[in-house]
């Protein structure tokens, strides 16, 4: 994997948000279900996800930042500080092999890396603990890799996204599982499923869930609201009443005041979308005023009836 700054396409100084909204952007792009048969995008998606796994976590991105890792998230230099040559140092202090003295493991840079193996090699002795070799301290091996991460796509309805109904999909053994959707979910956004990628020494990899939400006939998304435009008869829009109206919750009555215009906008509390906070946004109904299919009625009842108005006096036409 290239630079992990370089596969995101983002300067160092890039901000958390920078960071998952390039990542989303490319995941979007290189998704396996939608690069069939193209194993160089299944590899930059890899790289992606990785990269972006350093850079999302503080810590490991301040690591690789100062050189301390790689960007596989190893230690660059475990062996930093430990001197260097061979045959005898200046006071006539015996090396072994490879030009290491004792003194030389009281450094801070072997601190990080299990050194039993590499002082077996060197003085022909047993495993070392802190208290041999002028207090040199032994540390955990790296553990085994896990397996590779499985993504899948999730298409979710429109309204299923809007209200944050639960969602069932199959995973790649064939087992089902229902998802509880985020809030503030939207198209791009990536879920975790902890252990359900593939099987590796270290463990199972993750399934990385990309959602997709489904357009719909009626509704339309605005930020964290929903619109949608509502047809009314010329009755109802100079006489008012009350309307029913759709919504991604259900039906809901709306009151229309006498003498509505068409392409008025009547705003539902809370039924747009959940944002993250947890509250929702709301619903925008723009009102239509439509005349009925047969004019016959109507234009005798305004037979000899003319509207002097000028509607269209503050366009200045």
């Amino acid at each position: 994997m290239a630079d992990p700054y370089s596969t995101l396409g983002v300067p160092r100084t890039a901000s958390e948000k920078d960071i998952k909204s390039a990542y989303r952007t490319l995941a979007k792009e290189l998704h396996p279900d939608r690069n069939t048969g193209n194993p160089e995008a299944a590899d930059r998606f890899s790289d992606a996800t990785k990269a972006y796994d350093l850079l999302s976590d503080k810590a490991k991105r301040a690591q690789y930042d100062r050189g301390e890792i790689d960007m596989e998230g190893n230690p660059t230099h475990p062996f930093a500080g430990m001197g260097g040559g061979g045959g005898f140092g200046s006071r006539g202090q015996s090396r072994g092999q490879g030009g290491y003295r004792p003194e030389d493991f009281q450094r801070g840079g072997a601190e990080d890396v299990d050194l039993s193996d590499l002082f077996e090699g060197l003085f022909g002795g047993g495993r070392t603990t802190g208290a041999g070799f002028g207090g040199a301290r032994r540390s955990q091996q790296a553990p085994p890799r896990k397996g590779a991460d499985i993504g899948y796509r999730l298409r979710v309805p429109f309204v299923d996204a809007a209200s944050l109904k639960d969602q069932r999909i199959t995973l790649s053994d064939g087992k089902t599982i229902d998802l509880k959707l985020p809030k503030g979910v939207e198209s791009g956004t990536q879920m975790r499923l902890k252990g359900k990628g593939e099987a590796g020494p270290g463990g199972a990899g993750d399934g990385l869930v990309t959602i997709e939400i489904e357009k719909h006939p009626l509704f339309r998304r605005e930020g964290d609201d929903v619109r949608c435009d509502l047809p009314i008869t010329l009755d109802e829009a100079v006489n008012g009443g009350k309307v029913r109206v759709p919504t991604v919750d259900g039906p809901v009555m709306m009151t229309i005041k006498p003498g509505t215009d068409g392409g008025t906008v009547l705003r539902l509390k809370g039924k747009g979308f959940s944002k993250k906070s947890g509250a929702r946004g709301d619903q925008l109904v723009t009102l239509e005023i439509q005349l009925p299919e047969d004019l016959g009625p109507l234009a005798q009842r305004l037979e000899g009836w003319k509207d002097d108005s000028d509607p269209r006096a503050k366009l200045g036409v």
